[in-house]
């Protein structure tokens, strides 16, 4: 054996270390420009994944190149002729910075998604064909039956790595546990032993740690071949404070008053749908470049937003944690919380999203008293008690499968909540996932009480954090650092830029007029809808001509209400339930009251109802009435093309093409102004949105859209 040198490495091993390191070195420099250099850290991950094929796992803050560990590593594994890296990406943001990143480093990236969906076949070609260096999935694709059963085990047999990005979400104690995650300790335990395995995330306490470390480990046990890379959580840029305001209307409106004075643009984060979409509303009101980002924004929609944010067109986004892990916008200059997270770790996970590049990022919190509540219910509707579930095992037939739709009226559960319990039953073998729906498998299933018990307990308890972070007269930083278990931390420290550190307090009073101003425009009646903006991607390859930015297509609109509002949803879900008939009476007062308050460019001349096949004589009375009681022009109904089938395509693309060219359009050259088009439910804004477009290339000089609900 040759001497080791003074670090230990034989010579000939040093001199391919240093050859490595030195091709890495020039990959980053692609991915981050000239200057980059690789931290100390990072080289030692990826020579333990490309020299030593380990298993990793590497927790670092938001902002210090994680992606760029597994990007060199893809790249220098495909150089050694190894297989592709998969990557297990939870968001459709990040997935997209990662594809753009992965093209800078010459890296041939593809991603498989619920917004791609017209691309799939394409891309399972590619890497059937092995022309795909990096592949990212989301987890919910590992439970595609296609997927899990055609091109994850061909996959797993070839990969050359395999990521878990956000990888906090594979354990049940992060703050962000995903049943779809569970899959991935499949996909782990049936990799070969020379496949390695790197997990990423920036927010994972001990006990996350030493979870997910067990997880991917050989045997499922942190061992040799489990590499553990933690860094100080400590965020230099970040300026910390608390406002107390108790009143949500005085929130809403001191944010009003604010947000021009915040330093470039960022993010706004509430604590429900409902809360994102209403801000929203009354921050464009008062002249702000805001919009609404939720869970329910088509995909489409979202990346259009995500670019507005990024190209800084927009002040800021108004978001629930659907945006969240892997945005990636270096000079975001502020975060806001209306309303607090449930934890600590949340929060932090959250506020990391500002000032990756920047000197000073303003992170604000303005928790309200009804969090708590807010809390509680998002708590309910956890994994439910044992008896609904042996309901839904019981409903389950071996032999014939039964579709989620189908299933749910036969137990106590609603769509969401019953698609978490099937992913947790098929990860346990009680149930799984096939063509057409879901089968019971008949294997013996254990309700794990003391477990979901424990969780209960570390839920309640970060709880009770997040209020003390709000309480504490201490460095919130170091609070936060403290919750993370940052190896890093020192007693005494302190980060000297937070309200309590600085003294420095933000004055919690808005003027009067603003207050007033901001609780009139929420007492309005009806809700916004806002228009779509973008066409869903991979539309020429249904065979219709549609791409990029909306042209002519429909104005702002309005709801009467949500589904899920507390006032007018259980009124709207029972008139929606109904036997299809005339519009109520009340119905049309409430209505009226709407447009009398809509504040539209331009009043409507005429009124036309769209062909409803499931509302046709409540949507077809309640424009007649509206025409009547406005003195607008009867245009009566759009109507369908007899031979064109109706349209049930749940993802965009498809439901764009089920909608293209399917009315018969009048005339509407000489109509003379806007058009008031008229519907029972809005439900994703598409069919408003290819209508409106139909309607205007007919001669219609603008459209209305005006639907009696919306699901949230």
């Amino acid at each position: 054996m040759s001497p080791s040198s003074d670090t230990g490495v034989e010579p000939d091993r040093a001199t391919g270390s240093a050859q490595l390191r030195d091709e890495a070195e020039e990959l980053l420099r692609e991915l981050a420009g000239p200057a980059a250099r690789l931290r100390e850290d990072q080289w030692v991950a990826i020579e333990a994944l490309v020299v030593q094929r380990r298993r990793a796992l590497v927790v670092q803050r938001t902002g210090w190149g994680k992606s760029a560990v597994y990007f060199i590593s893809a790249k220098l594994l495909r150089r050694a002729g190894r297989g592709p890296t998969v990557i297990v990406s939870p968001l459709l943001a990040l997935m997209r910075n990662q594809v753009a990143a992965a093209e800078r480093a010459g890296v041939v990236a593809a991603t498989i998604n619920s917004g791609n969906v017209t691309e799939w076949d394409a891309i399972h070609e590619q890497v059937a064909t092995g022309t795909v260096d990096v592949l990212l999935v989301s987890p919910e694709r590992l439970n595609n039956p296609d997927f899990r059963d055609q091109v994850l085990p061909r996959l797993a047999a070839d990969a050359g790595l395999v990521v878990i990005d956000e990888a906090h979400c594979v354990s049940d104690w992060g703050h962000d546990f995903r049943p779809d995650y569970r899959r991935i300790r499949t996909l782990v335990a049936d990799l070969g032993a020379d496949i390695p395995v790197l997990a990423t995330t920036a927010t994972a306490n001990d006990r996350v740690v030493t979870d997910v470390a067990a997880q991917i480990g050989t045997g499922g046990r942190i061992d040799a071949d489990t590499l553990v890379l933690r860094g100080t959580l400590d965020r230099e840029s970040l300026h910390l404070a608390v406002v107390r305001i108790e009143d949500a209307v005085e929130r809403t409106a001191w944010l009003g008053e604010q947000l021009h004075r915040l330093p470039g643009s960022g993010i706004v984060y509430a604590l429900t749908v409902a809360a994102a979409q209403d801000v929203a509303s009354v921050l464009r009101a008062a002249g702000h470049e805001v919009a609404a980002y939720t869970g329910q924004t088509d995909p489409t929609e979202r990346e259009h937003l995500e670019q507005a944010l990024l190209r800084n067109e927009v002040k800021a986004l108004i978001a629930t944690s659907a945006l969240g892990m892997g945005f990636d916008k270096p000079d975001l200059g502020f975060v806001v919380h209306l309303g607090a997270p449930s934890s600590p770790i949340a929060y932090y996970q959250q506020v990391g999203r500002a000032g990756r590049a920047t000197e000073r990022a303003e992170v604000i919190l303005l928790p309200g008293p009804e969090d708590a509540r807010i809390w509680s219910w998002f708590a309910s509707v956890a994994f439910p008690r044992e008896s609904v579930v042996r309901a839904v095992l019981d409903a389950l037939d071996p032999e014939r499968p039964l579709s989620t739709a189908a299933l749910e009226p036969r137990v106590e559960l609603n769509r969401s909540r019953l698609e978490m319990v099937l992913k947790v039953l098929d990860v346990d073998g009680a149930v799984r996932r096939v063509r057409g729906g879901w089968l019971g498998t008949g294997q013996p299933w254990h309700y794990d009480a003391e477990r979901y018990a424990r969780l209960d307990r570390a839920r309640s308890a970060e709880q009770q954090a997040m209020l003390d972070y709000q309480a504490t007269d201490g460095c919130r930083m170091v609070f936060l650092r403290g919750q993370l278990d940052d190896p890093g931390l020192t007693l005494g420290e302190t980060c000297g830029r937070c309200d309590n550190c600085t003294g420095t307090r933000l004055d919690p009073t808005p003027g009067a007029e603003t207050v007033a101003a901001t609780r009139a425009r929420i007492a309005r009646p009806g809700i916004d809808l806002a228009p779509r903006k973008q066409w869903p991607t991979g539309m020429k390859t249904l065979g219709i001509p549609l791409s990029g930015k909306i042209g002519a297509g429909a104005e702002p609109g309005r709801v009467l209400g949500r589904l899920s509002d507390l006032g007018w949803g259980r009124r709207l879900r029972a008139l929606l339930d109904a036997p299809d008939g005339p519009v109520p009476d009340d119905i049309v007062t409430a209505c009226v009251a709407v447009l009398r308050e809509w504040d539209w460019a331009e009043r409507p001349v005429a009124v036309l109802a769209l062909d409803d096949d499931r509302n046709r004589e409540l949507t077809r009375s309640l424009a007649a009435r509206l025409a009547e009681v406005g003195r607008l022009r009867d245009l009566g109904v759009l109507h369908k093309r007899p031979d064109h089938p109706p349209v049930s395509a749940a993802n965009s693309a498809h439901r764009v093409a089920g909608l293209y060219d399917s009315w018969d359009v009048p005339d509407l050259h000489d109509v003379g102004g806007p058009v008031l088009l008229v519907n029972a439910q809005s439900e994703s804004g598409w069919t408003f949105t290819v209508a409106a477009c139909a309607l205007r290339a007919a001669g219609a000089p603008a459209v209305l859209p005006f639907a009696l609900a919306t699901p949230t």
